[in-house]
């Protein structure tokens, strides 16, 4: 789960890398940060599309 911590994280690495830089160490918290925020999206994507009924698969009345 991605909390509003995380996202204002992810948010200060990225104005710092434009600014001035970023170690290496933040280079990589920025990609993990980064990572676990997509993959994140990507699984409630997933579980909206999972939940979705077609008409077809509904049994029809006679």
């Amino acid at each position: 789960m991605i909390t509003k911590e995380m996202i204002d994280r992810i948010n200060f690495l990225s104005k710092k890398s434009k600014n001035e830089g970023l170690t290496e160490n933040e280079k990589l918290e920025q990609q993990e940060l980064r990572r676990k925020y997509i993959d994140c999206i990507k699984g409630q994507v997933r579980q909206q599309l999972d939940s979705i009924k077609y008409v077809e698969d509904e049994e029809k009345p006679n």
